[in-house]
């Protein structure tokens, strides 16, 4: 049987019955008829784009076919021991070539003694796993904060205890208190999945800050070095009513200079943790919901006022310089059915089910594109980009919303 899987290449799979079992040969050739691979199996698996190379019991392999626009290539994703066709034993994982998990492994899952990295290769958790899952063990942040799951303590890089409690498949499930790098108590009460659930946060003078009762209540939410993200309602442990969300990458700079070992002596730069509102407005399950008001990270102006719908623009205005840019219905945040204007408050485009003429900026007010759109996408306009001084530093050309060059 020939079966074509790939333009650049075919496996053919012959069958054959060895001492009254079926038996599996792969051969596979690449796109000039050269073998590349003559292998006999005695269990296989083959999925659509994924195959599986390993003896039933024993030590394999298995790949990812990978396609790109130049090439198809495969791509190893695991190595180690197999029993009746799963991996059991110890094995290791890759992605992108690069190794994210070696330990031990049962009926398929990871079970045992593991570790885990991130894709940059640092540690992410070391300890016991069960049915796939983190069980008992250290998990590591980028942060530099520690959990070690089986004292119910966490840890920043120093040593200083930043939350004892109760955890549950590797998060805080129960009751816990959190502290500060100072030592400072800042949330008492009980979690849900690592969501602050029934409790008190604190500030570092021990003022009440916020309470919440089954996941409701009005929060002030932090991300992982104090940066201000949000404040407003919540509920079910979710973002849900009036509130307003803030900005983490945006900073005024307060330093400038050179740092050696964390300290400034050394080149650098150093913001404050307070950053623009970029949001205000109504959330439903977490995500944007009803009406609202977006504003652009770098001055704060607004940028957008009207509706929002499971976290996207349904329909309203925006706004670049303070002055009306669209007006009209949004799909998935693009420019679908209304007008666009002038500085001067006169129409220039128009725009009917994604098609039209009109320009793009970013985050920050800068003018990424102008030039014809067909179902919300790049057209067979050009994209222009500016440097500071407002001078064009790139052209390129689009047509299917693809980049001519």
């Amino acid at each position: 049987m020939l079966k074509n899987i790939k333009a650049a290449y075919f496996i053919q799979l012959l069958f054959s019955y060895v001492d009254e079992r079926q038996k599996l040969k792969i051969v596979k050739y690449n796109k000039s008829l050269q073998n590349i691979l003559n292998i006999s199996i005695i269990n296989y698996k083959l999925f659509t784009g994924k195959y599986i190379i390993y003896e039933s019991n024993g030590i394999g392999k298995e790949y990812i076919n990978i396609c790109t626009d130049d090439e198809y290539f495969d791509e190893l994703v695991y190595e180690g021991e197999y029993f009746h066709g799963e991996r059991k034993g110890k094995g290791k994982e890759y992605y992108d070539g690069k190794l994210i998990f070696e330990g031990e492994y049962l009926n398929g899952k990871r079970n045992g003694k593991g570790k885990k990295y991130d894709v940059e290769g640092e540690l992410d958790f070391e300890g016991e796993y069960l049915n796939g899952k983190e069980s008992i063990g250290k998990k590591y942040y980028s942060n530099d904060k520690i959990i070690n799951i089986d004292e119910g303590k966490e840890y920043d890089r120093e040593g200083n205890i930043i939350f004892e409690g109760e955890y549950l498949n590797g998060k805080r499930n129960g009751k816990g208190k959190e502290y500060d790098s100072e030592g400072n108590l800042i949330f008492e009460g009980e979690y849900l999945n690592d969501i602050e659930w029934n409790g008190k946060r604190y500030d570092s003078d021990g003022e009440i800050v916020y309470e919440l009762i089954d996941g409701k209540g009005y929060i002030i939410e932090y991300d992982s070095v104090g940066r201000l993200l949000y404040e407003g309602e919540y509920l079910n442990g979710k973002r849900n009513g009036k509130g307003r969300e803030y900005d983490v990458f945006y900073r005024k700079l307060v330093f400038e200079g050179e740092y050696l070992n964390g300290q400034k002596n050394g080149r650098g730069k150093e913001y404050d943790l307070e950053g623009n509102i970029i949001f205000e407005g109504e959330y439903l399950n977490g995500k944007r919901n009803g009406k609202g008001k977006d504003y652009y990270y770098y001055d704060n102006k607004l940028r957008f006022e009207g509706e929002y719908l499971y976290g996207f623009r349904l329909k309203g205005k925006l706004y670049i310089n303070e002055k009306l840019e669209y007006e009209g219905e949004f799909l998935y945040n693009k420019k679908w059915n209304g007008k666009g204007y002038d500085e001067n408050g006169n129409i220039i485009s128009e725009f009917i089910n994604g098609n039209g003429n009109g320009k793009e900026y970013d985050k920050y007010g800068q003018l990424l594109y102008e030039g014809e759109y067909k179902n919300g996408k790049r057209w067979n306009g050009k994209r222009k980009e500016y440097d500071i001084n407002g001078q064009i530093i790139e052209e390129e050309k689009y047509s299917n919303g693809k980049i001519i060059r």
